[in-house]
């Protein structure tokens, strides 16, 4: 079993599939899950609701965090994984449609470590996933929970 981990959050059918599709055909060196909402995203990092007993010691080396998600936002997400000391550390990426300024600076605000948008193209969304991906289980050095 793969030790690294890669949590997608991601409410639309379509992104969620074109997202897991290119970092399998990449090779991605990671498992994937998959949370279709934010509730459902805490449910999973927390190990609570249908994720109750999922070992919460393994925690993603990074999630892909979309921004716009039904039940509970994707700022407010992160927001909550910011304030546990079990996911404190994980690394959050933004991945939105938005270009908007204020969404930018309000996910850096609440603890993002990256933002980025979805193009409508998709061999930029695969050169940028795949970037990700190479930089986040890679490059990147990061410490476990507190």
């Amino acid at each position: 079993m793969n030790d690294k981990l890669i949590l997608v959050v991601e409410d639309n059918p379509d992104h969620l599939e074109l997202t897991v599709l290119t970092l399998e055909e990449q090779g991605v060196a990671a498992e994937i899950a998959v949370a279709r909402d934010g509730a459902e995203a805490l449910e999973y990092l927390f190990g609570v609701g249908r994720c109750a007993g999922r070992d919460t010691q393994k925690q993603p080396s990074f999630i892909l965090l979309d921004m716009k998600l039904p039940k509970l936002s994707g700022l407010d997400v992160l927001r909550s994984i910011r304030m546990n000391p079990l996911t404190a550390f994980v690394p959050v990426v933004m991945l939105t449609s938005s270009s908007e300024q204020s969404d930018i600076k309000a996910c850096y605000q609440s603890g993002a470590n990256g933002f980025v948008r979805k193009p409508v193209d998709f061999g930029t969304f695969t050169q940028k996933l795949n970037g990700l991906q190479a930089y986040w289980l890679g490059v990147n050095e990061s410490i476990a929970a507190a």
